[in-house]
């Protein structure tokens, strides 16, 4: 059974709250109505102690083990997206990019584990896995979101981690007209920039007819300052150089650091040699501009009989400009000159020694003016149809979701070549001039620079899903067997496409094919501006440092010449076409064993599917002539699968519920990992291909709880769950290549390597996750009436994991993206016209990425606090102040051990006020 939970009142905290929820009407009201098919309409009033109420009566109905938020909770809190909003809910954990929450990761597994629908029609979003960009998507037009962690077989996707099923309004949620603005203003602490957001609704019905509009646009100006990009790189990038390089490395190691390199071919040794790879000091200025809008229509004669339309589009345009200062200590002209300081211990226990001050004979100092565009535009329609009879129930649907994403990417690069010392600082790294009289203060020499390249990247991706469904249920009363309740069963049938085109052009000269520019032009021959002058917000905030750098605004004026375009390269394009039929049947029952109350739901579901991947490989040339010519290739692949669920609840006494589920699930690999594609990453020697023979990774997984319900909607839960994940996608070594030339951007040869090749293939073997998830939800009233009005939300997540990450050096490495602990805090406090809210979420340190496929990265445990206050002026007016990242926190991370850290990045606060009006 599905609910639909609305707020209605304008005593809710949030200025942006859903406009959907903005209403005015008595506090006191609680409309229910039948919708047919839907289960119950609940109208919820809007104070944030109600929609906890209606959220937690979801769980409570529901079979399965599940989460909501209903409209207020959804925007109730400043956040910047509908990602940030799911952060709050148990086991709910978000990645940030710049202080931006972007995609969602549901206990601590990978983003791509986790499915995410809007009114039952997947959704595309352009990006390249299966995961979905939620800071494109504007929460104020969602109206109800539901994470379920354990599935049932008439779901779509169960997903390995779990499903977010989004819901947006219809007008038969109401009874009557509504009309809803509201309006706000955000200050950012960095950048000094105040963005306006507005959002409105309108709805109606018209005897069996009903139509609602809602529209909701928001612009964001963030930046953010990092001393950032310190990676671990192992010394066989130079003692593998041949000549001199290689040679001088070996003997420094010795004289400095008294490392003796037996075999500088043998990367088990020589990959446990460390320095620093670069530093950079980098400003980034992020300006989004987001619209997003819902149209709901309804045709509604009666209870029995329902037929709605939904549609919703928008746009999410982004623009980043990232000023770049930065160190390359690993240049292809270096070696190191002295070592000024090591370590042998703190990494003995992995035989490691890190170089933590280095001097170097040439290292590569570069201004990088770096701009990124990015431009998504998105719809979703969607028919459903509800009908219901004497004993049964149809319901049909069918819809499309598509995304179009085009990436713009511009660097422009000048580089100068000169000895500098580099090392680890407490924050990150900085570079500073060394005891060679050739070495040169990297932030003011101008001159010394010369331009290496403008290069331009320009990426189109089309993301289309198409879904229809049938389903049937019959209810019984069977006196021979009266604890069946019903027999559910359905078809459906998915059709998803991503296609996607790939080009790159390096700029060197006033003219198509010009090279003028090389070695004569310098960074000086260019507008230059102080950091401070170029980004809004003033200096820089990390450290005392202040260079002059040009700006991407004159850069794109002046280095693209007239008709210039990124063209297309025909080898780089791939097109994954996936279709899946599924059916499925389950059943649900009812009876009372002894005196408890039990009810089961248990189905199966057996899907189909048929993958094709078209792109392109290289074939060399024929009669001996060198190069090679891309040749079009595709393959099709099917599977097929099994996959048997089982939820159940047992009422151990008056609101004391035991509630256990298990099931088989699976989770399709990325479709850019299923494509035919290679992309190189020169500076790692390695070739990355895709692999159409991917198959799925499967879960068997089981939870057990209990959940005790207390009055005013209070709930306290703990439940223990696990997962054993096999065929899970790894990018492993597959092959190498041979006498491959690398070029250095300016035109000349750096060298001729043999590069490895990667390929994402299927594990062998499998592993287990397991977890313990608390839930607190207590009005404070309970416990003394003096406290009425104040209340806590809180969820904590425990989890533990026998997988680990893939370190070719045998480095032991938790698994990526996975954090041990994660909590979320709300307190509350509120009465008829004041809301007071203060939400702490945490989550632990977890492995980012795997530094050549050797040193595991960390990202540190990080903790924000936001708040939320509101009074309502009026009947029809409301205020509010909120608040994001009140405590500053600061984005840090490491490689191995804390010692050596590899970021430091500031997003500064977020402050907004904002006005909302009911009419």
């Amino acid at each position: 059974m599905k609910y639909r939970f609305l707020c209605t009142t304008a005593i809710a905290v949030a200025t942006t709250l859903s406009p959907v929820c903005a209403f005015a009407q008595d506090a006191a009201q609680l409309a229910v109505a039948d919708s047919g098919d839907e289960g119950q309409v609940v109208v919820v009033t809007g104070s944030y102690r109600r929609s906890l109420e209606k959220a937690v009566d979801i769980k409570r109905k529901t079979t399965g083990f599940s989460d909501s938020i209903v409209a207020t909770d959804v925007v109730d809190f400043p956040e910047q997206n509908l990602a940030e909003a799911l952060q709050r809910m148990p086991g709910v954990t978000i990645e940030r990019n710049k202080g931006l929450g972007t995609r969602v990761m549901v206990r601590g597994l990978p983003a791509e584990f986790t499915h995410v629908s809007i009114n039952d029609l997947a959704t595309a979003s352009g990006s390249g896995g299966r995961d979905v960009e939620f800071d494109m998507f504007a929460s104020e037009i969602i109206q109800q979101v539901t994470v379920h962690k354990s599935p049932t077989a008439a779901d779509e996707e169960g997903g390995i981690a779990g499903s977010v099923d989004i819901t947006t309004a219809r007008p038969f949620d109401y009874k009557g007209r509504k009309l809803v603005a509201a309006f706000e203003g955000a200050h950012n602490s960095i950048s000094g920039e105040t963005d306006p957001r507005m959002s409105f609704l309108a709805s109606n019905t018209w005897g069996d007819w009903g139509a609602l509009v809602s529209f909701a646009t928001t612009k964001r100006t963030n930046r953010t300052d990092a001393n950032s990009g310190i990676n671990f790189r192992p010394a066989f990038r130079f003692l593998e150089a041949s000549g001199a390089r290689g040679t001088q490395a070996a003997d420094v190691l010795a004289r400095d650091a008294g490392v003796v390199v037996k075999s500088r071919t043998d990367r088990n040794e020589t990959g446990r040699i460390i320095f620093q790879d670069k530093v950079g000091d980098r400003v980034y200025l992020n300006e989004q501009d987001k619209w997003g809008a819902t149209v709901a229509l309804q045709y509604k004669p009666s209870s029995d009989f329902n037929l709605a339309f939904d549609a919703m589009v928008g746009s999410y345009d982004s623009t980043e400009d990232e000023y770049d200062i930065a160190a390359y200590s690993a240049s292809s002209r270096s070696t190191f000159e002295t070592i000024h300081a090591y370590d042998k211990t703190t990494l003995a226990d992995y035989g490691m020694v890190v170089l933590r001050d280095v001097s170097y004979t040439a290292t590569q100092h570069e201004f990088l003016s770096k701009e990124r565009i990015n431009e998504t535009d998105y719809a979703q329609f969607g028919g459903e149809l509800n009908w219901r009879g004497d004993g049964w129930k149809l319901r049909a649907l069918a819809g499309y979701s598509g995304a179009e994403k085009t990436s713009d990417y511009a660097n422009l690069k000048h580089v100068a070549y000169a000895p500098s010392r580099t090392r680890w600082t407490d924050k990150g790294g900085e570079t500073v001039k060394s005891a060679n009289p050739a070495s040169i203060d990297m932030y003011n020499a101008s001159s010394k620079y010369l331009f290496e390249a403008y290069e331009t990247n320009l990426e189109s991706v089309t993301d289309d899903k198409a879904a229809a469904q049938v389903d049937y249920t019959r209810f019984f009363g069977l006196s021979s067997f009266p604890a069946l309740q019903t027999l559910q069963f359905g078809l459906r049938y998915t059709d998803k496409s991503k296609e996607r085109q790939y080009g790159a052009l390096n700029i060197q000269g006033p003219t198509a094919g010009s090279t003028a520019w090389l070695n004569t032009r310098t960074l000086a021959n260019s507008e230059l501006q102080w950091i401070g002058d170029i980004v809004p917000g003033g200096d820089y905030t990390v450290s005392d440092l202040d260079w002059q750098q040009v700006s991407n605004d004159y850069a794109r004026r002046t280095f693209r010449y007239a008709g210039f375009y990124t063209p297309f390269d025909v080898s780089q394009y791939y097109k994954v076409d996936e279709k899946v039929t599924t059916v499925y049947a389950m059943a649900d029952f009812a009876f009372d064993l002894g005196s408890v109350p039990v009810a089961i739901n248990a189905g199966a579901r057996y899907v189909d599917t048929t993958v094709n991947s078209a792109g392109y490989h290289q074939v060399q040339n024929p009669n001996g002539t060198t190069g090679y010519t891309p040749a079009p290739v595709s393959k099709e692949g099917t599977y097929q699968k099994l996959l048997p669920s089982l939820n159940f609840t047992a009422d151990l006494m008056d609101n004391l519920v035991l509630r256990g589920a298990a099931s088989e699930t699976l989770m399709r690999p990325a479709l850019t990992d299923l494509a035919y594609k290679r992309t190189a990453s020169w500076n790692s020697f390695r070739f990355t291909d895709g692999n159409p023979d991917l198959k799925p990774t499967y879960a068997r997984q089981w939870e057990i709880g209990i959940e005790k319900y207390l009055p005013e909607g209070g709930l306290l839960a703990a439940s223990y769950f696990s997962k054993t994940i096999e065929g899970v996608v790894r990018s492993t070594l597959t092959g190498t290549v041979p006498n491959v030339t690398k070029y250095n951007a300016n035109g000349t040869i750096d060298g001729v390597y043999e590069f490895d090749v990667y390929q994402p293939v299927n594990a062998e073997g499998s592993y287990d996750v397991s977890g313990l998830e608390l839930v607190a939800v207590v009005p404070f009233g309970l416990l003394h009436e003096r406290l009425q009005g104040f209340g806590i939300n809180a969820n904590y997540t425990l989890l533990d994991s026998s997988l680990t990450g893939s370190s070719t050096l045998g480095i032991p490495t938790a698994p990526i993206g996975l954090a041990d602990n994660t909590y979320n805090i709300t307190l509350y406090y509120e009465n008829d016209r004041f809301d007071a809210r203060a939400s702490y979420n945490y989550k632990d340190k977890y492995v980012e990425g795997i530094g050549y496929e050797m040193y595991p990265i960390y990202r540190d445990g990080y903790g924000q606090l936001d708040i939320s206050l509101s009074y309502r002026l009026s009947d029809r007016a409301q205020v509010s102040l909120k608040g994001i990242n009140m405590t500053d926190a600061v984005t840090t991370g490491y490689t191995m051990d804390p010692s050596f850290p590899t970021m430091y990045e500031l997003s500064g606060r977020r402050i907004s006020v904002g006005l909302r009006f009911d009419f």
